[in-house]
Order: C-alpha cells, then structure tokens, then sequence
C-alpha cells in the first residue's frame, strides 16, 4: 500500500504560530523532488505541542496541498484512547489516506492494553492504519506477537518499526504475510531494513534530502544495492547528525540551511540545537553536497 521515502514532516513556525505557507511550499517540494507519501503531525511534526484545531489544520493543509498526488498519512497517536479515536474520526472526515498511530506512551499499558488500544480505534474508523512502534520514546513496545494479533485486523496494514530490531522485519513477514507493509522509522538502519523485506522510510532525512531519499529507495526496491549502498554512504552522515540534539531541532536548522527563508523555530520543552549540532549538521550536509 505505501512503499519509498515518506518523510514525517516539520511544522514550520513563524513567531510562534503554524506557518500555513511555509508548510504548503514544503508539501510541494517534497513531492516535486520524489517523495512517495507524507506524514503530517508525527513525533518531527512536535504533535505534542499542537493544540487540536493546530493539529487539524496541519492535516488540512497537508492534505488540500496534495491534492491526491502521494498519499497522507496522518499521525493520529495519543497515549490516550479517546484522544487517539478523536483524531483518527477527524483524519478520516478529512480525507487522509491512512492514519500512522504511536503505541501509547507514559501510560506504559501491557501488550493487552496495546492490542485493546488499536482494536478499539479499529472499531471507531475504517481508515487504514499504520502502527508505529519507537520504544525509545514511548518505553512500551509493540511486541511481534502483538504486530502479529494486529495484523489479524484488516484496516491494520502495516507498521513503522523504529525499534531498531532488524531481525523483526523477517518475525513481521513469517506471522503477517509479505503484503503487511514494513516501513522502517529509522533512516540509518533503512537499507538492512530493506534488504531483509521492508518496503520504505517514513523518514526524518527526507526533510533535508528527498532527492537523494527517494533515489536510495527507489534502488532497493530494484534490487540495486551497489547504487543504495552509495546514496546510503552519502547520507549516512547526515541521518546521525540529525539527531545530534533534540529532534527536530537540528532538522529545522539543516532545513534552513537548504531552503531560503525556512523557519528554524521550534517550540518549548524544545529550544534550537546547539552550536556543536550545527556544526555537525553543517558537516553532514557538505558531505552529503547539498550545500
């Protein structure tokens, strides 16, 4: 259903408010340079710092932008349930084409709460449903047994796996069949990724470099490891500077390195990367010759 470089976009910020024409110029960019779907409102998008009507409207605009040329996933995750089934009826009415749903975080639930969460959203919308488990946000993990019991679902098609679990992608293949859609949610292990059966990133890189993402994806899925193991050598720099500090700090500021007037700000518990990650920044962008 998704597959290549889906890049979890920024919320531009200008004076503390959604910049709607920023956003709409990145939304743009991103499928003119070769992305294959976008995410709005995910962990890079700072959900949590969105009030609901921010939050919504960030899905608007992505999706009236788009106008139907790549998919929209919207991120519709909450450590809440009811909140979480809020956003995946107002993705739906919006006319997103799937919804990408964190496993709840602080509440810390078992893997029966994790099984009741995603069923119980399955049961309020028939949007398509992507499962997205980062352990080292969330600290709950959406054991393979579990992906397995949710995969049972039919609206749970795929999964964003940012466990950092390679050997998962295969467990995912033999207990959900080939046609559940393995995305990798980290740009430094998505070429084992891929090469052990996943289809794609949804992708923090991407901001920075959907050229060359969308290159390197679109290589593997061709079977041209020789050409992705080069691009993955290029941007290799750049996926680990990235995260040199609290994300997506450094990702506004490589943003606004490449693109002429982008916002860098970011909003409180976050504040801008540090000088350090700059420089590193600065260094991976040179090697990768975006600047």
């Amino acid at each position: 259903m998704f597959s290549g470089s889906i890049p979890a976009l920024v919320t531009p910020f200008c004076d503390g408010a959604f910049s709607e024409g920023h956003f709409r110029a990145l939304v743009d960019w991103q499928i003119a340079e070769g992305s294959s779907g976008l995410v709005p409102c995910g962990t890079t998008g700072e959900a949590p710092t969105l009030s609901y009507d921010e939050h919504y409207r960030v899905i608007d605009i992505c999706i009236e932008q788009t106008a139907g040329r790549v998919p929209v996933i919207a991120g519709c995750g909450s450590n809440d349930t009811a909140t979480a089934v809020q956003h995946m009826k107002y993705a739906t009415k919006a006319g997103a084409t799937a919804a990408l749903v964190v496993a709840p975080y602080y509440n810390r639930p078992n893997q029966d709460g994790i099984y009741a969460h995603f069923a119980r959203l399955a049961e309020v919308s028939d949007l398509p449903i992507v499962l997205y488990n980062v352990p080292g946000r969330t600290v709950t993990d959406i054991l393979p047994e579990t992906v397995a019991r949710l995969a049972e679902i039919p609206s749970v098609v795929g999964i964003k796996d940012a466990s950092g679990a390679i050997a998962r992608v295969g467990s995912h293949r033999l207990s959900c069949g080939e046609d559940f859609c393995q995305l990798s949610g980290n740009d430094d292990m998505a070429l084992a990724f891929n090469a052990s059966g996943g289809v794609g990133c949804i992708s923090v890189t991407a901001n920075v470099a959907p050229r060359l993402c969308a290159e390197f994806q679109a290589a593997t899925q061709a079977g041209d490891y020789a050409k992705a193991r080069a691009l993955n050598d290029r941007l290799h720099p750049l996926h680990g500077a990235l995260f040199t500090d609290a994300s997506p700090g450094p990702v506004k500021y490589a943003m606004a390195r490449i693109i002429k007037g982008f916002p860098e700000d970011v909003r409180l518990p976050l504040v801008a990367a540090s000088a350090a990650s700059r420089a590193q920044v600065d260094a991976a962008l040179e090697h990768a010759g975006l600047v």
